[in-house]
């Protein structure tokens, strides 16, 4: 069966918190093989997009689509999602974690989530809670890019850790994904990932004001991303 080159596609997707609007009519087709940033500051809409992709909050209008189908089962086996703040049971051996992983998820590759693991230098042997923030972020991120899946979306995932654990992460995420996968990754710290895009989406105010690629942005603006950023939402 040929796979859906459209990986993800959204049509006048809305999403409202009683009477505030979080999203409004969001447009998207987002093809395989491709790196996007997802950007705009805090309250844009952003974590309210991802988890809408990720099937964890129903929208209140539109329609979203992961290869084709409706939000369900099948999507949620399709959509790895890290999430902007830890999940995992602190108290956990990093090797249990990795057992848990490869029982709930069928995609889940246990193999490389030990020799990535083994690759930091840390003991699987240890407690989650005894890590660095750094190696625990690291931990989350190395779990969700073990799945083979076919759109990873990632909530802020270089937010709150040091410069080294930064080029860690995006390495780690520019090296195992698969050239059939998507990646799109949350941030409002363009600068540190705007060589690694190959498209943009800005939020605004729960609306897209820019998707383009990346190149052409640069191009049309005469300016970096982050310039393009700073201009878009300038207080």
């Amino acid at each position: 069966m040929e796979q859906n080159p459209v990986i993800l596609e959204t049509r006048g997707l809305t999403k409202n918190f009683g009477s505030k609007t979080a999203l409004k009519e969001i447009n998207l087709s987002i093809y395989r093989g491709k790196i996007i940033g997802l950007l705009g500051p805090n309250g844009s809409g952003k974590t309210t997009l991802i988890k809408l992709i990720s099937g964890l909050i129903q929208p209140s209008g539109g329609e979203i689509r992961i290869n084709g189908s409706p939000i369900g089962i099948e999507s949620k086996n399709s959509v790895a999602y890290l999430p902007d703040k830890s999940y995992l049971n602190d108290w956990m051996r990093v090797a249990d974690l990795v057992t848990m992983f490869g029982e709930f998820y069928s995609n889940f590759d246990k193999e490389l989530a030990h020799k990535l693991i083994h690759d930091l230098g840390i003991d699987e042997h240890a407690r989650l809670r005894t890590l660095s923030k750094g190696n625990q972020e690291k931990i989350q991120l190395i779990l969700v890019m073990a799945r083979k899946a076919d759109l990873y979306v990632l909530d802020e995932p270089i937010g709150g850790v040091d410069p080294a654990a930064r080029e860690y992460i995006i390495n780690t995420i520019i090296g195992n994904y698969n050239e059939n996968a998507t990646v799109i990754i949350s941030t409002h710290l363009i600068m540190e990932i705007e060589n690694i895009l190959d498209e943009a989406i800005f939020l605004k105010n729960g609306e897209i004001t820019i998707f383009d690629n990346c190149d052409h942005i640069r191009q049309e603006s005469g300016k970096s991303l982050d310039g393009v950023f700073r201009e878009v939402f300038r207080c």
